[in-house]
């Protein structure tokens, strides 16, 4: 950067980050809008970035006060000494991009990694990695940086994301225990995020290319650590003294480590230096383990074991017992490991343990320090506590969870302790036994995380859960829901191996439980047909669970097995019969799985107004359905796809925006960086929205490539929107865009796409219409013609087909207008581009415009006023204001069909 922003600079960077315009600005900071434009102005040369969202980007990593670090811990004791330590972190930051603390245990890494990182001019975040267990790394960086997750997007990408513009400090504390992942994910930040630098502090170096490592040594005897025993040692006995020589005695028997330090001081008003001399003389010497010898870690282990030793029997049963807490706990949480000992007491026992330094205050909270909680859990695995403490944490957590679960998603007691939620979860491990704490918690967490979004994690917890299911029904709603949570994100494959996994639990039950045996199995053949499952003969396979399910007399699965037939053998008359069945059941999920598979069917069928219909029904039913609940959640986000796709195909443009905008509040998946953004371009494209719709399919396309390119064919229509706008605009990046469509459409050409056939069809008519590049017309023509696999894009084909013969003048003109005219009927677009292909005199096109007019489709109305001359005027002020260019002559001639 330049220069360092001045405050006022820092207070329009904030503003710019809640996306106001420069008139918004100057009211809220009283300035005018030419002062707001000049700062921005020097905001953008300071950033080096070229627009207002990248400063919005650096907004978010930077608050109004410079240097300001989320989530720092805040120090409740003087910082003492460590001066040489803090100059060499601050050179070594300057100079590399990652700086890692060294040291044992108890070294005052944290500490001192705070304190640099509250003097970093350009702020960050803080990353407390003690809660952390392996594989969730990423979700503790995530949260210091109030980012969500966003299937299938993977959470890292999010991240990378969120650091990526800006020029911030990322604080990882704690990394030892989690050395391989986090190593891994700083590499990777350090890759993508150019302006980023990361501190971290760890017991072993995380072996990063570019790592500047600083040793963080014991105190200076005779300097800073005896300022720091006589510190701490006064604010408990504020007229404590003892001779220096003792002091420094002290310091180096503990080794100058400040851990050890602070906890002998806490002592000292009542033992004095020379009875702590006394007490460290007394006890053997204990080895750390770990990799080898280590004098500053024996030394550390002899300080707490003398220190346990110091508590009485009731304080050393609570001490090992909070071991079990990987991060904060409350009084509550104490409480509930020690059964059998009422609240007021453990409340007075926790309170002596942090007098004496062994449990630190957070708030309302208390934790053991990472170093002191080790010991303790030995202190634990010694003692005949071991299984109930675990048992009761547990407990405790399912109790928690569940409680959370009556609460808004959102509540932040959930963001403190989803950690500890998901330790004692994963410290349940593979049952021998079902266990109902296990169970209960992995359901809850399940629930918690869906309803937050993080809907891969709640798919895992399901699963999870299935596990310590207690029985057969238990187990097959758990797998049914993991499955759902899949469906979610539209990745069918998954889902369909889930409800597999049900069908084999209920095939061994005893005695036979074939409701739940057909309900999985047409589950399964649903997902495989509703959400394209690829897999060796399909169609087969699919058979072949149909004829394996049972009959029975459950309203539910008889139902389900219905809608599974329905979507396996197609026909409206079968899926009708599907939708009476789920409507007897009262159950409104399955009633808006049954009608899905009818509007497929009736769009098949070519009645796609009956398809809008059907899509409107759903998104009524939708209004009461639980958000939270994943097979509801799956009906909701289909509900809005179908809904808006069924709008597009009968032409009703003004409806598909509609839902367009609804589902981005209502639907689950609305806000998703991508998935949501098909449903948008199409209906900016068919409108002539052309900015925007381009501006849409950018993020959408580096979303999609940035994820991996998983394969999702209906989102290649919207690519090919993107391409009909460059068409329309005679952009050189037509055929660019229409390559991007073949490739998300996951085929190697559109012969070989089904989903998107008719919709390149389309395009290629429809471009070549407004053009004028006519000399394959014929053979555009017979494409647009074609029988599709797909029914919702066929009525735009056929028109724009239809008009391209007329505009060509080729001899089958008459004829494909004819051909054309019963998909018209179905499609308000198709007939609007039918009535400008007939009209043969200024009052049928002044019709055709009118058409446009009530779709809202403001592109083609201004291409139909082109073609009337008293009217050629106004189309050209709107082609301009559209920033494309008027029809070429050629498409003017040959207009009528005769």
């Amino acid at each position: 950067m330049e220069g360092e922003i001045s405050p006022r600079e820092a207070e329009v960077l904030a503003a710019l980050g809640d996306h106001l315009s420069n008139a918004q600005i100057a009211g809220r900071l009283r300035l005018s809008v030419r002062t707001v434009e000049s700062h921005v102005a020097s905001l953008l040369r300071k950033y080096g970035v070229a627009d207002r969202r990248a400063l919005a980007a650096h907004a978010a990593l930077r608050t109004v006060r410079p240097g300001e670090i989320s989530l720092l811990p805040v120090g409740r004791t003087s910082f003492v000494g460590r001066s040489g330590d803090r100059d060499a972190a601050r050179t070594a930051l300057a100079d590399s991009r990652l700086v890692t603390l060294l040291g044992p245990g108890g070294m005052g890494k944290t500490r001192l990694a705070t304190v640099v990182a509250g003097e970093y001019p350009d702020g960050g975040a803080f990353v407390d990695l003690v809660p952390a267990r392996a594989g969730h790394v990423i979700q503790a960086v995530a949260a210091a940086l109030g980012v969500s997750e966003r299937p299938p997007r993977p959470l890292e990408h999010t991240v990378l994301e969120r650091l990526a513009p800006g020029r911030a400090l990322l604080v990882m504390d704690n990394c030892e225990h989690v050395i391989d992942e986090a190593g891994a994910l700083i590499d990777r930040v350090l890759s993508r995020c150019p302006g980023v630098r990361v501190l971290a502090t760890s017991r072993e170096r995380l072996s990063v290319m570019g790592e500047r490592v600083i040793p963080i040594s014991p105190l200076p005897l005779r300097t800073d650590a005896r300022r720091l025993f006589l510190d701490r040692a006064r604010a408990i006995e504020a007229d404590f003294d003892a001779p220096p020589a003792l002091i420094d005695d002290l310091c180096a028997r503990l080794d100058g480590m400040p851990l050890a330090i602070e906890l002998a001081a806490a002592r000292a008003g009542s033992l004095g230096v020379a009875g702590l001399l006394s007490a460290i003389e007394d006890r053997p010497r204990l080895l750390s383990g770990g990799r080898g010898p280590d004098t500053r870690h024996r030394s550390l282990r002899a300080v707490l074991g003398w220190s346990h030793e110091l508590l009485d029997d009731e304080e050393r049963a609570v001490f090992r017992r909070l071991s079990v807490f990987s991060g904060a706990f409350d009084l509550d949480a104490a409480a509930a490991v020690c059964p059998g000992t009422p609240l007021a007491e453990v409340a007075d026992v926790v309170g002596r343990l942090a007098d004496k330094s062994m449990v630190v205050r957070h708030g309302e909270c208390w934790r053991l320090l990472d170093t002191v909680r080790a010991y303790a859990a030995e202190q634990l695995a010694l003692s005949a506590d071991l299984a109930g403490t675990r048992a009761a944490r547990l407990s405790w957590a399912a109790d928690t969870a569940a409680r959370l679960e009556e609460r808004p998603a959102e509540h932040p007691e959930f963001d403190r302790v989803a950690g500890e939620l998901r330790a004692a979860l994963a410290e349940a491990g593979d049952p021998a036994e079902p266990g109902d704490a296990a169970h209960r918690l992995a359901r809850s967490l399940a629930r918690l995380t869906f309803g937050r979004g993080a809907f891969a994690e709640a798919r895992a917890h399901y699963t999870v859960a299935a596990r310590h299911a207690g029985d057969l029904d238990e187990a097959c709603r758990d797998l049914g829901d993991a499955a759902q949570a899949a469906v979610a994100v539209a990745d069918g494959g998954v889902a369909c191996s889930l409800m597999m996994e049900a069908a084999d639990r209920a095939r061994r039950a005893r005695p036979p439980r074939p409701e739940l045996l057909t309900s999985a199995l047409a589950h399964a053949v649903i997902i495989t047909v509703r959400y394209r499952v690829k897999a060796e003969d399909s169609r087969r396979s699919r058979a072949g669970l149909l004829a394996e399910a049972p009959p029975t007399a459950d309203p539910h699965a008889s139902a389900l097995l219905l809608t599974a037939r329905a979507w396996h053998e197609g026909g409206v008359g079968l899926a009708r019969q599907a939708v009476a069945a789920a409507r007897a059941t009262g159950d409104d999920v399955l009633l808006l799985g049954a009608l899905d598979v009818l509007t497929t069917a009736t769009a098949q069928a070519g009645d796609t107004r009956e398809a809008h219909r059907i899509g409107s029904e759903r998104l009524e039913l939708i209004t009461a359905l639980p958000a939270g609940d994943p097979a509801s959640a799956a009906e909701i986000i289909d509900a809005f796809h179908a809904a808006g796709k069924a709008a597009i195909a009968a032409g009703d443009l003004p409806a598909a925006r509609t839902i367009q905008r609804r589902s981005r509040t209502e639907d689950p998946i609305g806000a998703h960086p991508y998935i949501a953004a098909p449903r948008l371009i199409r209906v900016l494209a068919l409108t002539g929205r052309f900015d925007e719709a381009l501006a849409h399919a950018e993020a959408m396309w580096d979303g999609w490539r940035g994820d991996g390119s998983p394969l999702m064919a209906w989102m290649s229509s919207a690519a090919a929107m993107a391409a009909l706008v460059h068409g329309l605009r005679r952009s050189d990046q037509f055929e660019l865009w229409r390559a991007r469509a073949i490739e998300m459409s996951g085929r190697r050409d559109t012969a070989d796409a089904p989903e998107l056939a008719a919709c390149i069809a389309f395009v290629d008519a429809r471009t070549a219409v407004h053009t004028g590049r006519v000399d394959d017309a014929e053979a555009l023509v017979e494409r647009a013609f074609a029988d599709f696999a797909e029914p919702w894009w066929a009525a735009y084909a056929r028109a724009a087909g239809a008009e391209l013969a007329v505009v060509a003048g080729l001899p089958d003109r008459r004829a494909r207008l004819t051909e054309a005219a019963p998909f018209a009927e179905q499609n308000d677009w198709a007939a609007a581009c039918l009535a400008r292909a007939s009209a043969g005199d200024a009052a049928a096109l002044n019709s055709a415009a009118a058409r446009w007019e009530r779709i809202n489709a403001v592109f083609e109305r201004a291409c139909t006023l082109a073609l009337i001359p008293d009217r050629t005027p106004e189309a050209a002020a709107a082609l301009q204001a559209l920033a494309t260019h008027t029809p070429a002559p050629a498409s003017r001639l040959n207009r009528t069909p005769g």
